[in-house]
C-alpha cells in the first residue's frame, strides 16, 4: 500500500501510525509523506500498490483526494482503492464515498476498525463505498 499526506498538511503523525500498523499486520507500505496527486499515482503504479492511503488533517482533502483519483485515472490505475482518513466531517465523508472513495476514517477511528475495514475492502473490492462505524472508544 502506498500512505501520502495530501497537499501542504503539516501534521504527519497519525498517518505515520496508520502506516506502521498496517506494517506490522504484514502489509508492505511505502509512506510517501507529503506528495502530489501525480507522485501518487506514479507510485502507486510503479509498486503495484494495491491500496492508496491518504492522510488530511488540513481541510483540503475533497479537493486533493479528487485529484489522485483523477491521477490514478490517468495512469490506468483507477481501479486502486483508495481509503482516506483525518479530520473529515460526517458531510464531507458521504462526499468522498460518492466520488468513489473505498472508506473514510475521522480522526480518533481506532487501528483496529481501519485494519479491518481495509482488510474487508481488498478482499471484496466491489463492496467499497462504505464508512465504518465511528468507534472511538
Amino acid at each position: 500500500m502506498v500512505v501520502a499526506k495530501l497537499g501542504m498538511d503539516a501534521h504527519w503523525r497519525g498517518a505515520m501510525v496508520v502506516a506502521r500498523a498496517f506494517r506490522d499486520a504484514g502489509m508492505e507500505v511505502i509512506y510517501l509523506g507529503h506528495a502530489t496527486a501525480p507522485q501518487i499515482a506514479s507510485i502507486a503504479v510503479q509498486e503495484d500498490a494495491d491500496l492508496v492511503g491518504l492522510s488530511s488533517l488540513s481541510g483540503n482533502h475533497l479537493e486533493e483526494t479528487a485529484a489522485v483519483l483523477e491521477a490514478l485515472s490517468g495512469v490506468g490505475a483507477g481501479d486502486t482503492p483508495v481509503v482516506v482518513g483525518g479530520s473529515i466531517s460526517a458531510a464531507d465523508s458521504e462526499r468522498l464515498l460518492a466520488v468513489g472513495v473505498g472508506a473514510v476514517f475521522p480522526s480518533g477511528s481506532s487501528l483496529v476498525s481501519i485494519l479491518e475495514a481495509v482488510a474487508v475492502l481488498l478482499a471484496a473490492p466491489a463492496e467499497a463505498g462504505t464508512a465504518p462505524e465511528d468507534d472511538r472508544s
